[in-house]
């Protein structure tokens, strides 16, 4: 799975209608174009793949005041929302998710009921700690690494990230639990105020 269709149909969701450099920055804004493959080929790229795919309608529109073409804004379809929330629950849930898909998937987590958002965490927290037993079958941590050649640095690897994903997703599920964050349903302050940069009105896609 990649990040960028889930951070970019995320994005768009955020507007309504967006073009792409308000995308961009926006992704840009929030990092992903350092952690993810959010880069500014990648957003328009996967822009006008998924609205061949369905996932997406594109709209031209007038230029901006500052003359040029006419730039494009999409937004997204009911399909392509079905399959925004099939790729959240997925990133959140799935134990072996890269970590700049399981970013993303933190980055939206609010777009789904705060009940929903603790039980695909509980879930990624379970898998965490089913793997790291699978592993720990073949490799005792308190002997070392040694013990079983230097395949063992690899097995310690593991054991040590399943260990800490496991020790951070605990303190996230804490916090939601504890009442952080505005999810959605919920009242009070959007889940996203503050995060959306403002649009640059003489900005062209």
């Amino acid at each position: 799975m990649s990040a960028i269709r889930l951070l970019v149909l995320g994005a768009v969701r955020l507007h309504g209608r967006a073009h792409g450099y308000q995308i961009r920055n926006d992704l840009e804004s929030w990092g992903a174009h350092e952690w993810s493959n959010a880069k500014p080929g990648s957003i328009y790229h996967a822009l006008k793949q998924m609205a061949k795919q369905g996932l997406l309608i594109a709209h031209e529109v007038a230029p901006s005041t500052a003359g040029g073409p006419p730039r494009t804004e999409y937004e997204v379809t009911e399909h392509g929302n079905e399959k925004y929330f099939s790729l959240l629950r997925s990133a959140l849930s799935a134990h072996e998710a890269d970590q700049d898909v399981l970013a993303a998937g933190i980055g939206f987590a609010v777009d789904l009921p705060r009940q929903e958002a603790l039980a695909l965490l509980r879930q990624r927290l379970a898998g965490l700690e089913s793997w790291r037993t699978e592993v720990v079958r073949y490799y005792d941590p308190e002997q070392g690494p040694e013990k079983i050649g230097h395949i063992g640095e690899v097995m310690g690897l593991w054991v040590h990230n399943s260990e800490s994903e496991a020790v951070w997703t605990r303190g996230l599920i804490g916090r939601i639990e504890g009442g952080a964050y505005t999810f959605a349903g919920e009242e009070g302050a959007s889940p996203f105020e503050g995060v959306l940069v403002p649009e640059d009105p003489e900005a062209q896609d």
